[in-house]
């Protein structure tokens, strides 16, 4: 993985949505929405419905549309889990 990017995985029942490293996720948290950037602390939350905004190393941001599901950070890895 480039350095000061993150590693964004995607994944559905279905199968994998997305994969590819970003500049940062924005993800539709509980709570409220949130951003994470590389070397964020370890984190694990429930996400509801919303979108899920990535911006790409080459600046064009990808939107996922989701009901609901969970994310994983750990390291500069992100996986999300959605329906």
């Amino acid at each position: 993985m480039a350095q000061g990017k993150i590693t964004v995985k995607i994944v559905s029942p279905k199968g994998e949505v997305f994969s590819g490293d970003v500049e940062h996720v924005t993800l539709p948290g509980v709570v409220s929405s949130f951003a994470v950037y590389p070397r964020h602390a370890p984190l694990i939350s429930a996400l509801e419905e919303g979108d899920i905004k990535c911006l790409t190393t080459d600046g064009e941001e990808r939107k996922f549309h989701i009901m609901s599901g969970f994310v994983e950070v750990k390291g500069d890895v992100v996986t999300v889990c959605v329906e």
